[in-house]
């Protein structure tokens, strides 16, 4: 028996699987996420957009921010314009790109961040107690290695993902 075209191979089968548990595990994140850090008035998407700027240890921008995420950049500006609003970001100039300001941390955000982060430190551990450090590795490697293929690349057309 040969296989058709839009028949999935058994590596896309599992290719499937490995998708659909990673959509599962995003919806059970995103709700610890927002159990994690509701404490510090931030919900997942408030803490992300913390996060990703704690951790490049610099200011970056809206679409930087987005990138890092894989989130758009419509959300991740929005989200930066309530935690500006609330004191947890600063917006300044950006002599490379007029229109794109750099976001950074306030004292405030600092402190927010780390707050959350250090629940998170505890959650995590109990999360990962009983997983191999091999086999999570290899979850990371391959995931990371999945998004790579899924970043839009220039020769990529809007119907060819």
């Amino acid at each position: 028996m040969t296989r058709r075209d839009d028949q999935r191979t058994p590596r896309g089968e599992a290719a499937t699987r490995v998708i659909l548990s990673v959509f599962r595990a995003n919806g059970l994140l995103l709700a610890a996420g927002d159990l994690l850090a509701a404490d510090d008035g931030l919900t997942s998407a408030r803490w992300q957009v913390l996060g990703a700027i704690a951790l490049a240890e610099r200011p970056l921008t809206v679409p930087q921010i987005a990138r890092r995420m894989g989130l758009t950049r419509q959300s991740v500006h929005a989200t930066v314009a309530r935690l500006a609003r609330d004191g947890l970001l600063t917006l300044a100039p950006n002599v490379d790109h007029r229109r794109s300001p750099l976001v950074s941390l306030t004292e405030r955000g600092r402190a927010t961040y780390a707050a959350t982060d250090r629940r998170q430190a505890t959650w995590v551990n109990r999360l990962a107690d009983g997983i191999g450090r091999t086999d999570l590795e290899t979850t990371a490697r391959v995931l990371d290695e999945l998004c790579r293929r899924l970043e839009p690349s220039e020769h990529q057309t809007r119907r060819d993902p």
